[in-house]
């Protein structure tokens, strides 16, 4: 098959003359090639903003970096000391709301673990022991784990709970660790995060089984 030669060639052909274009030198005076009048004023500039940000550093008079962003001055958030506020809305560390006797309000129903797109729930049921009036209605989790590291933080886990028993609202973000080991948060921990309230306890009231207000049917309840 004939090789196919290109109508149009990108390339110079061969043998054709090359016709450059002559740009003059510029003029390049001492001052320019010694470089110092540039770096002088560049090493001005750099001063006067440090002494003018550690007056006011040292004075209080540092601007707001969350507030006053746009102002002259240093704008940057010194983390950890200095921390940009979380919206109302932000989703932070899980945490396991509490009944009045200090028991979690989870009932191991698998709700969350079941909607959790990232499969970082794990859950283990327990029954109550015999003789509890919640044995047979309800279980109890013996075993609440979340792997914080594979959470991607959509918050499916706390608009699956039925007992609002799992949130997100402790308006924090997990610290940076350097082992996976402590990124994996158990039930006595998640029971000790407070909400931004600093309760452990949640505003949705839950009715126990046997108490008047109970909308439910327990074992005694029923008819079956």
């Amino acid at each position: 098959m004939p090789k196919r030669t290109p109508s149009t060639p990108w390339t110079k052909p061969a043998g054709a003359p090359v016709q450059g274009k002559v740009i003059p030198r510029p003029r390049r005076t001492a001052e320019v090639q010694s470089y110092l009048p540039e770096l002088f004023r560049g090493m001005a500039i750099t001063m006067r903003h440090f002494f003018k940000n550690t007056k006011e550093m040292m004075l209080g008079q540092k601007p707001d970096p969350v507030l006053e962003a746009l102002n002259e001055g240093v704008t940057t958030i010194c983390y950890p000391e200095e921390k940009r506020p979380y919206p109302e809305r932000f989703r932070g560390l899980h945490r396991l709301t509490l009944r009045d006797d200090g028991s979690p309000r989870c009932v191991a129903c698998l709700c969350c673990s079941t909607a959790c797109p990232a499969q970082c729930i794990h859950i283990e049921a327990g029954e109550y022991a015999e003789g509890d009036k919640r044995r047979g209605y309800e279980r109890f989790p013996k075993t609440f784990v979340i792997d914080e590291l594979r959470c991607i933080f959509c918050g499916f886990c706390v608009e699956a709970c039925p007992c609002d028993a799992i949130r997100m609202d402790t308006g924090i973000h997990a610290t940076p660790y350097d082992s996976r080991e402590q990124f994996i948060y158990r039930k006595d921990l998640l029971m000790e995060f407070t909400g931004r309230d600093g309760s452990r306890t949640s505003a949705n009231p839950r009715h126990e089984p046997g108490d008047p207000s109970h909308p439910g049917l327990s074992r005694e309840q029923n008819d079956h």
